[in-house]
């Protein structure tokens, strides 16, 4: 057998040999069915709202606050809406607004620095200067203050958060790129005359996707906990439309008397970021090359 073909054959059976020692982990595997619990919640929740029409706006008066039950698994709230209702529609929300922030996270810093990796000098100095000063305010705070100028919305949600999410991963990407750009391949490709876009999209981004995977991985948990953060403090989405922090804010009045009514959301919000950590674990050990060996 021939180099060339002994090395796919090697890289197919260390991936092969990482699945399988992820598969027998058991938390790592806790957290991919939660994950996967919560994508299919995400995509037909509403669909399988037991009370859809508590998601746009109906109130029950006859029905407020009753405890959980038979009738309604996680109790009504001060409306006399179905809590089980409005936190499986919460999750469409909550999730995809995560995975939304860390996807145009990431696109935005691997951009930035792959470029600044790639070209250094005058071109890196600037990147790297706009990164520090990025991370010098706190991600929440500028989070808070973009939405705030944007106004309430889904979309200006995500975009304000994503603006404080990229500098992690350009820094990332930078010094991956950095110990790259040197390698024999990346010369070799330099002098056959390839261009710094065909260098950097065909030669060495595809080489360093693995830590980027990774850190992917283990920020949806906490970018779901951010816009959490921003709609218990009113800056995400209005009512009636159900999201996790939201009904977090609104239920912390009802607390300890109907505790049911800010649990039910708050524990909703420790899942999906528990099993995001243990699905990032996981797969950090899976791509991680030392120990697929």
């Amino acid at each position: 057998m021939s180099a060339a073909d002994a090395a796919p054959r090697q890289r197919e059976g260390g991936l092969l040999r990482g699945a399988r020692r992820f598969s027998r982990g058991i938390l790592p595997m806790a957290g991919l069915v939660v994950v996967t619990i919560l994508l299919v919640m995400a995509l037909a929740g509403p669909a399988l709202a037991p009370f859809p029409a508590d998601l746009t706006g109906a109130v029950h008066t006859a029905t407020r606050f009753q405890p959980p039950g038979a009738a309604h698994w996680f109790g009504t709230n001060e409306l006399g809406q179905d809590v089980f209702s409005l936190v499986l529609a919460g999750t469409r929300i909550s999730l995809l607004s995560g995975l939304a922030v860390v996807a145009l996270g990431a696109a935005f810093g691997v951009v930035v620095g792959a470029i600044a990796g790639f070209l250094g000098g005058w071109v890196d100095e600037v990147l790297m200067r706009l990164v520090d000063l990025v991370l010098t305010l706190p991600s929440l705070i500028l989070a808070m203050a973009v939405a705030a100028a944007l106004g309430p919305g889904i979309v200006n949600m995500v975009a304000a958060i994503a603006l404080s999410w990229w500098p992690g991963y350009a820094r990332l990407v930078r010094g991956e790129v950095i110990a790259r750009k040197s390698e024999a391949y990346v010369v070799a490709a330099t002098a056959a005359g390839a261009g710094v876009t065909r260098l950097l999209w065909r030669h060495i981004l595809p080489n360093i996707l693995s830590p980027v995977v990774v850190k992917m991985s283990l920020d949806v948990g906490f970018a779901v906990l951010t816009v959490a953060s921003l709609g218990f403090i009113g800056i995400g989405v209005r009512p009636p439309t159900p999201e996790w922090g939201m009904l977090l804010a609104v239920a912390r009045g009802n607390m300890p008397d109907d505790w049911w009514t800010a649990i039910y959301p708050g524990m909703a919000i420790f899942a999906a970021v528990f099993a995001f950590n243990l699905l990032g674990e996981g797969i950090r050990d899976l791509m991680d090359p030392k120990g697929r060996r």
